[in-house]
């Protein structure tokens, strides 16, 4: 049998050298008794006709031959090589996303170091009553509603060629000038309708900022295959909850001076956008674009369509009802119990900002475990497992009402400052896995969008159990001088956080199954167009081979 042999020797595509050949040995393509020799003639008329009759077209060709070894050699792109050692670590970018990370979140945590001083300023310097306070405080959190519209912008309008940074600074700037007009402008603060103006817009700045890092954490965390990013999120927001509240409650025993407690929170969100302003996306290793292909309403247009696609699959939308579901169908009466601890049984402050830095610390102790052993329980049995937890917190409230905490030989400060923050450490925490697992099913190009739908989502069914519990409150008739129905108020929370059980098979087993379903599915045209180029390719091969093994017979 004569072989011939369409291998151009004056133009190897890969010259063999005999020096270098065993330095390559262990690196081969194929196995040493398949040997191959792989080349390109420079004027391949003549060998080609053959295959262009035969109606099989190859787009730069190239002719194999077995009898020889071909080295491997992967030469990765520039950005995988500085983004990655040779054993697979992060290298850099690392440090510029922690600190960044970090910063942020812990700012955005130690947003309850104001807080707290607007309550006690709302509650005793502008003698709000309690169905007020709640109005004002549900109604300045209306701009968190927003986030789906900001995480669109941030997905898909480019500033400067970067797209989640540019936000965060624009974030800041809002809150800063929010806060510093309220310790800096008199009217800001006495005048209602300019106080709640300032909320609103220190809380359209927080929106954005959170958008654009729960963006940038989970996009960062899929490029790079970073797992736990967000507890280390929650861990640095539950610090900085611990210290605000900490502090927040010292200097209000200490001086009684909101206005200076703003204006150190403004200082703090001067840091950080000293830190967003020298931090660089391209230093992430995220896309980075200069100009746009698309006009900006398209863009808007194609990633709204995209996030409503997304959205609508099951492995999102069912887990997505259960979490809202489980906020809306409890009645908060936040407001109602915060008057009643401090005119009733008149707390101190600091035991009030004491009692959210408990809450915070066990918080923090919460993420720390679900980071090293909650991935491996079920996720819904988790769930459950949180949401009953919850039920029963809520009771804690009922114990201080009825003052049975001093019939057990317990003062009113300490309980308060041991038990009063549990329920809303466990409503937090709660939110974790659902992070996570959202952050896993995430598409890229759309983290963005789908991260702040979900905390629009969380923070509007937060805002709807507000106004139920406002409205609760008026139904039983709770006001500042009258807490008499406070106890059938707490009851009826316990019972409505119990109703959430009967539909948790809504919630996956596990956030791997529905990652791998999600990464596997896809859409029917992507399925669809996988199986054409397949089939494309397996008969292009099929008829290369079958004329192959005719002209090796011949």
């Amino acid at each position: 049998m004569i072989s011939t042999t369409l291998i151009s020797d004056t133009h190897p595509l890969f010259p063999i050298n005999l020096g270098t050949q065993s330095h390559f040995k262990d690196q081969s393509l194929f196995p040493a008794k398949s040997k191959i020799y792989c080349s390109k003639q420079q004027n391949p008329k003549n060998s080609m006709k053959e295959y262009r009759m035969s109606g099989t077209h190859f787009l730069d060709s190239v002719i194999i031959n077995p009898d020889e070894q071909i080295p491997l050699i992967v030469n990765k792109p520039k950005k995988d090589q500085i983004f990655r050692e040779k054993n697979g670590c992060l290298q850099v970018g690392t440090q510029e996303m922690l600190v960044l990370c970090g910063v942020g979140y812990y700012a955005n945590g130690f947003r309850g170091f104001p807080w707290l001083a607007l309550n006690f300023h709302m509650a005793h310097n502008l003698n709000m009553n309690p169905a007020t306070l709640q109005l004002v405080q549900n109604f300045g959190n209306l701009p968190l509603v927003a986030k789906p519209l900001f995480g669109i912008l941030s997905d898909a309008i480019y500033i400067g060629g970067a797209h989640r940074i540019p936000y965060i600074s624009l974030g800041v700037v809002l809150q800063a000038l929010s806060w510093g007009s309220l310790a800096l402008i008199p009217v800001a603060s006495e005048a209602r309708l300019v106080l709640i103006a300032c909320v609103l817009f220190g809380n359209i700045g927080a929106s954005i900022a959170e958008v654009a890092m729960d963006a940038l954490v989970a996009e960062y965390g899929q490029k790079n295959k970073v797992p736990g990013l967000q507890s280390y999120a929650l861990m640095a927001s539950a610090i900085g909850g611990v210290l605000g509240n900490l502090l927040g409650g010292f200097f209000l025993m200490k001086t009684h001076q909101t206005k200076s407690m703003f204006l150190a929170f403004a200082a703090i969100l001067t840091f950080q956008l000293t830190i967003s302003l020298k931090t660089r996306e391209e230093s992430l290793g995220l896309p980075s674009y200069a100009l746009m292909r698309r006009s900006i309403p398209q863009s808007i247009k194609k990633q709204y369509s995209d996030l409503m696609v997304e959205i609508k699959d099951e492995n999102i939308f069912r887990p997505l009802v259960w979490i809202v579901s489980s906020i809306i169908a409890i009645p908060i009466l936040s407001g109602s119990v915060f008057c009643y601890q401090t005119q009733c049984l008149n707390l101190d402050p600091s035991v009030i900002g004491m009692s959210k830095v408990t809450g915070q610390l066990m918080l923090l102790s919460l993420t720390l475990l679900y980071d090293r052993f909650g991935k491996a329980i079920s996720m819904r049995k988790l769930a459950a497992i949180l949401q009953s937890s919850y039920a029963f917190a809520l009771l804690l409230d009922l114990i201080l009402v009825k003052q049975i905490n001093l019939q057990l030989g317990i003062p009113n400060e300490v309980f308060a400052l041991c038990f009063s923050g549990l329920a809303e450490t466990i409503a937090q925490f709660k939110n974790l896995p659902f992070l996570v697992l959202f952050a896993n099913l995430a598409p890229p190009g759309c983290e963005g969008s789908l991260m702040s739908f979900l905390a629009s989502a969380l923070c509007l069914s937060s805002i709807v159990g507000g106004l139920f519990g406002v409205g609760l409150a008026s139904v039983l008739g709770i006001t500042s001088g009258d807490y008499s129905s406070l106890p059938l108020g707490i009851v009826i929370q316990f019972l409505a956080a119990l109703v959430p059980l009967l539909w948790i098979g809504n919630v996956p087993n596990t956030q791997t199954v529905a990652g791998k379903v999600r990464k596997t599915s896809g859409s029917k045209r992507t399925r669809r167009n996988r199986r054409v180029g397949r089939v494309v390719l397996d008969a292009a091969y099929s008829s290369y081979r079958r004329k192959r093994e005719s002209d090796m017979q011949r």
